[in-house]
């Protein structure tokens, strides 16, 4: 039986009688302990500046050149916190109801409210960090809204939060290095969890430069190592983003949760041809006040601006009048889906949907018309007026669209599609955020604790965040004040020798392969089965198809992949071969649990499990549960399920209308 921790109590109370009842380690006893923290965007950075700061002896890794490289710094609109600045009706209740809701009441509440409450914390944190949030006329912090919300509770560094709340974390993280808490490993790749006496006890890392194994000890290992929607070759995370890290924890012991809820972002730019190596995300942010719509009538070729208004249909508007084009974003998806297929889609593709900021302008234009007091103002007067204020809030999102189409999005709409984005499966973690490895934790978007089967936007980098910074300061912390009397093990220990031989051997194995196709090619291979059968829509022929095309594709990468070069050296195809390798072994998994999965919830849609008028429709009575997956050996899982309990927020129908 999974053992979650949650603390007796009630919700409103939990958090603040764990931290007054958990164990606590003395700054002397802090100096002789070592943490090791894999992955360094805002989970990991975060952690490892707050452990560092507290005394603990840190070892911080990332396989890119800087910790400011994580692709935390791609994340765009905002992040929410239950400040309430707007005095619309938000509170810590309402900002953890609409977490529970969003993720369509797959999410464990206790975690929820927990992440709700230090919301407000993060917030306060970055702003002494000076992460420059936007800010009203005033000077007060600047909120707006996003999907699923009816409040504006989303704060934001014009369309590049993720960057300005990355570089506050990296700040910190740099101050400890500087002051020898933390020691910094660039350029090194996690390749196996050491476990000694059932605890993780360390890693084995790869340096990306020279090509050495590494061994290191710590007397808890953190895994911060992001998302694995790359299973899908084509997605919005960047192209070194990967499993390897979970995958390893997995394989020696810690289980999977969830691993078929992933997110499709409704607002990416579409894709243009088979050359492509990864797609681009435009913020959610955009539609705050871009209208979403396509023609009336099918397979029209007519330009945008040709289409008059009457034949255009704003079909969220139309579909769900309370939220509009506010609706979550895989209920957004799946209508640009299914507007798509039938016949409505524009551009050369017609895999595309317009967003449309024309009204915006207009309205913004006659806003500072009436600030000015000026009268007698032109249209084009009033458009010129609305494009600047849409520059400032906006200007870098337009910039990179118009560098990537070659289209003006101040002059034309927007073309988007929906991507794969974010993944809210990953490590099962307890309250206290540790795996079923007991040492072993696991932060941010690599675990699955807070977002259920959909992540509401600007979630992510609140998750993160609270995650390093106010709680797994605490909950590591109660664990290691039972590990002051355990010293440093030393790394030629026959653990650390076998876990290296086992990754030597693996390398060797792809050297020795001498095949004839690309670790793309099958890569490509692998994220073409999951977009078609696993991937917006699933069904059980489909899923069922997938797992054996998965089967026969690993088989094949075994036997005729070609990994050029050698293991001592720079190798960046040897890099991708051993993350593919993992794809290999977690898309099947995937495929594995959307087929158990006999019901549609956020963005798992079964086909076989929706509404008359095609929403998602759960089934609460057999699938309110957390499905957790042992590794039992290559295609072997076992399954564990962690049945969710709902005290605050009853599971209802998600209506958006």
């Amino acid at each position: 039986m999974l053992d979650s921790k949650i603390p007796k109590g009630s919700l409103n109370s939990k958090w603040e009688d764990y931290k007054g009842h958990c164990k606590l380690v003395n700054p002397a006893n802090k100096r002789s302990l070592e943490v090791i923290v894999v992955g360094t965007g805002l989970a990991g950075a975060s952690a490892a500046a707050s452990l560092g700061e507290l005394g603990y002896k840190v070892k911080a890794f990332c396989f890119q050149d800087s910790p400011r490289r994580a692709h935390s710094i791609a994340a765009q609109g905002g992040i929410n916190a239950a400040k309430n600045y707007q005095n619309d009706g938000d509170s810590v209740f309402r900002l953890f109801y609409d977490t529970v809701k969003g993720g369509d009441y797959r999410a464990r509440e206790a975690n929820v409210h927990r992440l709700a409450e230090v919301s407000g914390n993060i917030i306060d944190q970055c702003v002494a960090q000076g992460v420059p949030f936007a800010r009203e006329y005033g000077g007060l912090l600047s909120n707006r809204s996003f999907g699923g919300t009816q409040v504006q509770r989303t704060f934001y560094a014009a369309g590049q939060t993720g960057q300005q709340l990355l570089l506050g974390a990296y700040s910190a993280l740099e101050r400890q290095v500087a002051l020898g808490n933390v020691k910094m490993y660039n350029r090194h790749e996690m390749l196996d969890i050491v476990k000694i006496d059932g605890k993780a006890r360390g890693i084995i890392a790869r340096n990306l430069i020279n090509g050495e194994l590494e061994r290191h000890f710590g007397h808890a290992v953190l895994i911060c190592s992001g998302g694995y929607g790359n299973v899908f070759f084509l997605s919005t995370n960047a192209m070194g983003s990967n499993v390897t890290a979970a995958w390893k924890a997995t394989k020696n012991g810690a289980y999977f949760a969830n691993p078929c809820f992933t997110q499709i972002h409704p607002t990416c730019i579409p894709v243009s041809g088979d050359h492509q190596s990864k797609l681009t995300l435009m913020s959610e942010s955009l539609r705050n006040d871009g209208r979403i719509w396509v023609p009336k009538k099918q397979n029209d070729t007519r330009k945008a601006g040709d289409i008059p208004e009457e034949e255009r249909d704003y079909y969220l508007e139309r579909r769900y009048p309370a939220f509009g084009n506010l609706v979550p974003r895989d209920v957004a998806s799946r209508a640009a889906k299914e507007r798509c297929d039938a016949g409505y889609g524009v551009g050369t593709s017609k895999q595309a949907v317009f967003l449309d900021f024309a009204a915006a302008i207009e309205r913004y234009g006659n806003i500072e018309v009436g600030k000015r007091q000026m009268s007698n103002v032109s249209k084009e007067e009033i458009i010129k007026l609305g494009k600047e204020v849409v520059a400032e809030k906006y200007g870098n999102l337009f910039d990179m669209y118009a560098k990537i189409t070659g289209e003006n999005p101040y002059e034309t709409p927007m073309r988007i599609y929906p991507a794969v984005h974010y993944t809210m499966g990953g490590l099962w973690v307890d309250y206290e955020l540790g795996t079923t490895v007991p040492g072993l934790y696991s932060l941010g978007e690599a675990n699955f604790s807070d977002h259920g089967a959909n992540r509401l936007g600007a979630s992510a980098l609140m998750q993160g965040l609270a995650d390093g910074y106010f709680v797994i300061p605490y909950t590591v912390g109660n664990y290691l004040a039972d590990e002051i009397r355990t010293k440093a093990i030393p790394t030629d220990h026959p653990a650390f020798v076998e876990a290296e031989k086992k990754v030597r051997d693996t390398i060797n194995k792809f050297f020795a392969i001498k095949g004839t196709k690309s670790v793309d090619f099958y890569h490509k291979k692998l994220g073409k089965i999951m977009w078609d059968k696993c991937g917006m829509a699933r069904n059980e022929q489909g899923l069922k198809e997938a797992i054996q095309e998965i089967k026969a594709l690993r088989a094949e990468f075994w036997s005729n992949v070609r990994v050029p070069g050698e293991a001592n050296e720079f190798n960046p195809e040897l890099e991708k071969a051993g993350r593919v390798a993992d794809f290999l072994e977690l898309g099947e998994l995937m495929c594995l649990d959307a087929l158990n999965r006999r019901e549609s919830c956020g963005g798992h849609f079964r086909e076989e499990s929706q509404t008359e008028d095609g929403e998602a429709k759960r089934d609460d009575e057999n699938f309110s549960y957390v499905a957790a997956w042992e590794y039992k050996g290559e295609g072997q899982y076992e399954l564990h399920k962690e049945p969710l309990v709902f005290e605050e927020c009853k599971p209802t129908q998600r209506s958006y209308k």
